[in-house]
This record gives C-alpha cells, sequence and structure tokens, in this order.
C-alpha cells in the first residue's frame, strides 16, 4: 500500500488567504494528522471535496504534534473533545515529551478539565488522559504506530519542534516541521523519498537558502507555512497546494 497525504493548510499564523499548516497521511487505510490548528474538521471536511479522500474526524488513528504554537496546535482541544464527546474514545496523540510537557497545564487544561457531565450537576474534575492516548515519541529510535514508523529530530525554533520522518508502505516523508534553517537537519530530511519543508520569515527558514539546495533535493521537495506574500510562480520548489492529495 501507498504512503500518501492531503494537504488540509499550508498557511502560517498570519495567514488571511489559507488555513494553518497541517497534512493528512493516509496508509493501509489509517490516518495520521501532522498537527491540529482550529478549525480542524471544517479543514478535512474541504480537502476531502477538493481532493476526493474522505477525511473526519472518525478516520483519524493518531494525530502527530510538531509543537506548541497556536497555528499548529489550537484545534486538539476540538478534536480531543469530540473523540471524547462524540466518538467515546481517546485521541491518540503522538509527540515528542519535550512537546506535551506542558500541553496539558500551559495549553489545554483551562478549557478542558472541569466538566458538567449531566444539566445541574456540578463539575467534575479531568485529566489529560480521560481524553488523550499518549504515545511519546522519540529522538534516539523509531516508533511504530499501525503501519507507520515515526523519527524524530529536534528543530531549531522558539519552543521544542519536532522535524519527523515517517515511513510506511515502503516510501518516507521528511517533515521539517517549524525551524531554522539548518543544515543538519537538511542532511537528515533528505533521506526520504519526499520531504515538506517549511519556508517563511523570522526564526524559520528562508526561501533563498532553500532555493539555493542542489536540484535533485530540490526536486523532491515541496513547500509549506509559506506567508500569503510568497511567490507561488516563482519559486523553483513546488508549494503545496491546499486540499491537494500527494503520493509520496
Amino acid at each position: 500500500m501507498s504512503l500518501s497525504f492531503v494537504t488540509l493548510g499550508v498557511g502560517d499564523a498570519f495567514s488571511a488567504l489559507n488555513y494553518s499548516s497541517c497534512l493528512a497521511l493516509e496508509a493501509e487505510g489509517q490516518v495520521l494528522l501532522i498537527d491540529c490548528p482550529h478549525p480542524i474538521r471544517k479543514m478535512m471536511r474541504e480537502a476531502s471535496l477538493s481532493s476526493g479522500v474522505q477525511l473526519d474526524a472518525d478516520r483519524v488513528s493518531g494525530l502527530v504534534l510538531t509543537h506548541l504554537h497556536a497555528d499548529h496546535s489550537s484545534g486538539v482541544e476540538g478534536l480531543g473533545y469530540f473523540s471524547f464527546f462524540v466518538l467515546k474514545r481517546k485521541l491518540k496523540l503522538l509527540a515528542h515529551p519535550d512537546v506535551t510537557r506542558r500541553l496539558w497545564e500551559g495549553h489545554l487544561a483551562a478549557g478542558m478539565e472541569d466538566l458538567i457531565r449531566k444539566p445541574g450537576g456540578e463539575p467534575q474534575r479531568h485529566g489529560f488522559e480521560d481524553y488523550f492516548e499518549p504515545h511519546p515519541l522519540s529522538t534516539e529510535a523509531a516508533v511504530r504506530f499501525g503501519p507507520f514508523s515515526i523519527e524524530s529530530r529536534l528543530t531549531y525554533h522558539h519552543v521544542p519542534t519536532t522535524a519527523l520522518r515517517i515511513r510506511a508502505g515502503g516510501r518516507c516523508l521528511g517533515y521539517s516541521a517549524d525551524t531554522a534553517y539548518d543544515e543538519g537537519l537538511i542532511s537528515w530530511l533528505a533521506e526520504a523519498d519526499l520531504v515538506v519543508h517549511e519556508t517563511n520569515y523570522g526564526v524559520h527558514t528562508p526561501y533563498e537558502k532553500l532555493a539555493a539546495l542542489p536540484a535533485a533535493l530540490r526536486a523532491k521537495m515541496r513547500l509549506i507555512h509559506y506567508p500569503d506574500d510568497f511567490e507561488l510562480g516563482a519559486s523553483n520548489i513546488e508549494p503545496l497546494a491546499q486540499g491537494r492529495r500527494y503520493t509520496v
């Protein structure tokens, strides 16, 4: 079975044109989300219509969270609640311990720890593992999750962030996540059959650095997390298109 993905979003935190960067990987009928911005179910619905791939929360086998910036994690509460109340199951969440360390207390607890389970009742206290089934990722070894084998590498960013190499169906997808330009990371990702790399301003990767890479690497690279003023037609690396399905 092949490894493919649908691009749910390609934009950055400030985009007025696109949803925030997010991919839905598929192998052997299982769907693995990479990051989870809000409104994740609307993103999946619209991508389903444009790609022909049926996507919704009930098809999500697991969520890989690269870091805790809101444009990558703002949908975790909603997807966690949907799994809890509607699907009656815990959301399987894969992330490096450095990423999950502040996920509950620093991000989710304020909105999720107290629930009134019936009208007129008193709030009941809930914790992370009432909603989520954690699957720690490691920078030391690959982690198996269904048909997927997931390798992680920390990037240079404001908060703990992990790049990914995900293997399934005999193919490998490299995903930079948010990062400053890092030659070591580029070499690590270059082992993959297809590399999805971010480009943006500030503590991100300048397009000019990626445009100067060898042609063979650029040919198997796709861009994501680009700003609204990025000149898509002038890029010598193919930018991902929101709502499109790609085969690795």
